[in-house]
């Protein structure tokens, strides 16, 4: 060792802490209590929804949406055909609950860019603006004045009169 060596520079590493000697011959009552439990009460039931769990992965259903095949709407319907009167009215009511949807999530976008413009949305959401007004404007002339008992049969009827009353404004 050279003449220069400084002790404290460099300490000596800590040494291992001694073991605590017991000072009873007594189990821990914690111990016998944590053990008890855990082979009594908690391994049994991980054991059987493990064994479940395994069961059910095998036999997995798969969760998507459900896919309805696009059925004639009323005009395409025989007279007297009431399966298909009730499977168009069911195909409408998918429709008109759709389009409930397009319009809340357009109504969304232009809230969120609303409320992140902050004071000048009219000039930065112009174009979420337009496709809201366009998407509602839409939405009402099909489903406007249904009222609370809409059916396939009266949206076909308002349609048939809007068609009627551009018919007579052209002519």
């Amino acid at each position: 060792m050279p003449r220069d060596y400084e002790k404290g520079a460099y300490p000596e590493p800590p040494r291992q802490t001694p073991a605590v000697d017991k000072q009873t011959a007594l189990p821990n009552p914690a111990l016998i209590l944590s053990k008890l439990f855990f082979y009594t009460v908690d391994l049994p039931v991980t054991t059987f929804r493990d064994t479940i769990d395994s069961i059910r992965s095998k036999n997995k259903l798969v969760y998507y949406h459900q896919k309805f095949r696009r059925v004639p709407d009323l005009t395409e319907c025989q007279e007297g055909d009431y399966p298909c009167y009730y499977e168009a009215e069911m195909q409408w009511r998918r429709d008109y609950k759709v389009d409930q949807e397009i319009v809340k999530v357009i109504q969304e976008r232009m809230r969120a860019c609303q409320q992140r413009e902050g004071f000048s949305y009219e000039q930065n959401c112009a174009k979420e603006i337009q496709q809201f007004k366009e998407v509602t404007k839409n939405y009402q002339s099909r489903y406007g004045d249904l009222g609370a008992y809409a059916s396939a049969r009266k949206c076909l009827m308002k349609q048939k009169e809007r068609m009627m009353a551009a018919q007579a404004q052209s002519a």
